[in-house]
């Protein structure tokens, strides 16, 4: 739960952002919109982009066998672009976003939401652990050592005993006989 929480959280703060970079950099007009907005777009991001992201995959492999590499990557980006196309137009339907006559508000927004699809990517896993110590931090939870994955088990002793092994190429019995003459 705390894990969805915090993705939530991070991805809707990093939506809003793109929102507003939208809004000052095409003609779509989002103003205070980009609040319902951002949470409109965070949720379709969430849960409808991993779903249209399959379909069109599996719809797209059917014909992989006869493409280029360079193909494959211009079908990659196609189907990119038509998931930002599609959850650009679901959120200016379920939100105050507006787009106007302006054939440039419906070609912009979508490479934009994808740009930021892609840095959210890049930054996702440094920004969710941040959110995840502040989220540590704000419950009163112990921070450091509580996630099974940041724990660091110690060695076992056969673990240590094969370490010194390795080291000087003696056994720990061999060790004693040394040290007793």
């Amino acid at each position: 739960m705390k894990k969805w929480l915090l993705r939530f959280v991070v991805l809707l703060a990093f939506n809003i952002l793109v929102l507003l970079v939208i809004g000052w950099l095409t003609p779509a007009r989002v103003g205070w919109a980009a609040l319902w907005g951002g949470i409109v777009l965070t949720l379709l991001t969430m849960w409808v982009r991993p779903a249209l992201t399959n379909w069109f995959r599996r719809r797209a492999a059917k014909s992989a066998g006869g493409r280029t590499k360079a193909g494959e990557f211009l079908v990659e980006v196609g189907i990119v672009l038509v998931i930002a196309f599609i959850v650009w137009i679901v959120t200016v339907l379920l939100s105050g976003v507006r787009i106007g006559l302006n054939p440039l508000g419906y070609i912009l927004p979508p490479i934009f939401v994808a740009l930021g699809w892609w840095v959210y990517e890049l930054i996702a896993d440094r920004a969710e652990s941040h959110a995840g110590a502040l989220y540590d931090r704000a419950t009163g939870a112990r921070v450091g050592g509580t996630d099974a994955a940041s724990a660091v088990p110690l060695p076992s002793p056969e673990t240590q005993s094969a370490r010194r092994e390795l080291k000087d190429g003696l056994t720990d019995e061999q060790r004693r006989m040394l040290d007793e003459l």
